[in-house]
């Protein structure tokens, strides 16, 4: 399994579908909430979701379904970055509900080599996150510094930390 690119194996244009999907449970929702201390009764409570809200249900928190989307990215992204240098933007389009199952995709925008060091470059990509049904629900720009081919083989190779085993 590929984890992550380095610049060269960035193609602006390149559209990469993240895979598999992942169904929110309520349980996942409430456990980022609990995490996070977002204890917003639209998130949280039930009976408040159904009686007072426009949805009539529990909304899944927002910041989740966002994490949800970069987590899904990093192994066709973001696997070899040196660093996220910037979420540009960040849209939540429509909402995902308990039961609800994301899926990703993100689209290579740009590309540039580093102004000070010639061993990485910078990707400009905007990954997108839909429901089973087609419904985009989440969008966002961010800026990743990745390695060259270069950084990577001055540095052991894809996985210099990981020992070798004992024989």
């Amino acid at each position: 399994m590929q984890f992550g690119r380095t610049y060269e194996e960035f193609e602006v244009g390149a559209v990469y579908k993240h895979w598999p999907g992942k169904t929110v449970t309520e349980y996942d929702d409430h456990l980022f909430c609990l995490l996070t201390m977002n204890h917003h009764p639209l998130h949280m409570d039930t009976n408040y979701a159904e009686k007072t809200t426009d949805f009539g249900k529990n909304v899944v928190v927002g910041n989740y379904i966002y994490s949800l989307l970069l987590g899904m990215s990093v192994p066709d992204v973001s696997g070899k970055a040196i660093a996220n240098l910037e979420i540009e933007s960040l849209r939540h389009v429509a909402p995902t509900f308990h039961g609800d199952t994301v899926y990703g995709e993100t689209t290579v925008l740009d590309k540039w080599p580093s102004k000070s060091k010639d061993d990485r470059g910078i990707v400009y990509v905007e990954t997108k996150g839909y429901k089973q049904d087609g419904t985009v629900v989440c969008v966002f720009r961010r800026k990743v510094m990745v390695p060259t081919a270069t950084y990577i083989k001055e540095r052991g190779g894809e996985q210099p930390g990981r020992p070798e085993p004992l024989s």
